[in-house]
């Protein structure tokens, strides 16, 4: 069975074609989320293996939810990747300092993302 990935963006066009680089390309099953509540729920829920994070989200910022899903028992140990057009360095060190295992600028080529899961997870 593949592994799950959460697709946390808010921009449809975005999160679509993440989605489509992460099955086809990549080889993943995924889960999708358009804001930070429904990210945590879907992370508790769900149970992914591992989480996509935008930073810019409607309800909350991305490093809000990874702070949240690092403070709960039941997904502290999910790997988050923070993927964002968000290029300022006081986001990127508030993402690490919250737990993030690594910070991907937009916009990523799916040589990078297949890459970068392939360091904490394989399909």
């Amino acid at each position: 069975m593949a592994k799950k990935i959460l697709v946390v963006e808010d921009v449809d066009d975005s999160r679509s074609i993440l989605v489509v680089i992460l099955q086809r390309f990549c080889g993943y099953e995924t889960v999708e989320a358009a804001t930070g509540t429904e990210a945590v729920e879907k992370a508790v829920s769900e149970r992914p293996d591992l989480i996509m994070m935008d930073l810019g989200l409607p309800d909350m910022t991305g490093v809000d939810v990874a702070k949240a899903l690092k403070e709960n028992p039941s997904t502290v140990d999910i790997p988050i990747i923070a993927h964002t057009a968000w290029t300022v360095s006081r986001w990127k060190d508030a993402a690490f300092n919250v737990g993030m295992v690594e910070y991907l600028e937009k916009p990523v080529s799916k040589e990078v993302i297949k890459a970068t899961l392939a360091k904490f997870i394989q399909p």
